[in-house]
C-alpha cells in the first residue's frame, strides 16, 4: 500500500509562495491519480486540487489561478505550488491517492 508524506509547509506573509511536496513510498508504480486537500480548524478536509493519471488537473474555485498541481517524472512525488497566498489559505494540507492512509499533513500559515 502506498504511503504518502507531505512536506514543505511553513509560515509566510500574504502574497508570498510555498511549494508543498507529497512523496510516495511502498509502491513501485508511484503516484498516479491523487488529490491535495486542506483542513481548517474544526472543519472537514476539502479537496482543492487533483491530478488524474493522464495529467489533467482540476482545482477548487478558491485556489484556481493561484495553485498548481504537478507530478514528478518518476511519479514518486507530486507538488502543490501555491502563489499569492492569503491568510484564508491558512490550514493543514494533506495529499491522498486512492486508498492510501492520511499522512501527517503540512501546516501552512499565512499572515497579513
Amino acid at each position: 500500500q502506498v504511503q504518502l508524506v507531505e512536506s514543505g509547509g511553513g509560515s509566510v506573509q500574504a502574497g508570498e509562495s510555498l511549494r508543498l511536496s507529497c512523496t510516495a513510498s511502498g509502491s513501485s508504480s508511484g503516484i498516479v491519480a491523487m488529490g491535495w486537500y486542506r483542513q481548517f480548524p474544526g472543519k472537514q478536509r476539502e479537496l482543492i486540487a487533483a491530478i488524474s493519471g493522464g495529467g489533467t488537473a482540476n482545482y477548487h474555485d478558491s485556489v484556481k489561478g493561484r495553485f498548481s498541481i504537478s507530478r514528478g517524472a518518476d511519479r514518486q512525488v507530486v507538488y502543490l505550488q501555491m502563489t499569492s497566498l492569503k491568510p484564508e489559505d491558512t490550514a493543514v494540507y494533506y495529499c491522498k491517492s486512492g486508498f492510501s492512509p492520511w499522512g501527517p499533513g503540512a501546516q501552512v500559515t499565512v499572515s497579513s
